[in-house]
């Protein structure tokens, strides 16, 4: 059974537009919102990133060390 994936895209009253992404892990969300970053401008001003990404980070880190 797949988790569902979402993302919410934001315009803010300042002009800053906000995405999130929900239910991706790794750095697939990265390359799901690179096309969005784009088109916008790539002016990323501030990037942060929620437990699903650093999960499946820390399991190939254990893969590569043998420890998983």
């Amino acid at each position: 059974m797949s988790e569902t994936q979402e993302i919410t895209v934001r315009l803010l009253p300042d002009g800053t537009v906000q995405v999130d992404v929900q239910g991706v892990k790794g750095k697939r969300c990265l390359e799901l919102t690179r096309p969005l970053e784009e088109r916008l401008g790539n002016d990323v001003a501030e990037r942060s990133f929620t437990s699903e990404y650093d999960e499946i980070e820390r399991q190939e880190d254990l893969r590569q060390r043998g420890t998983l």
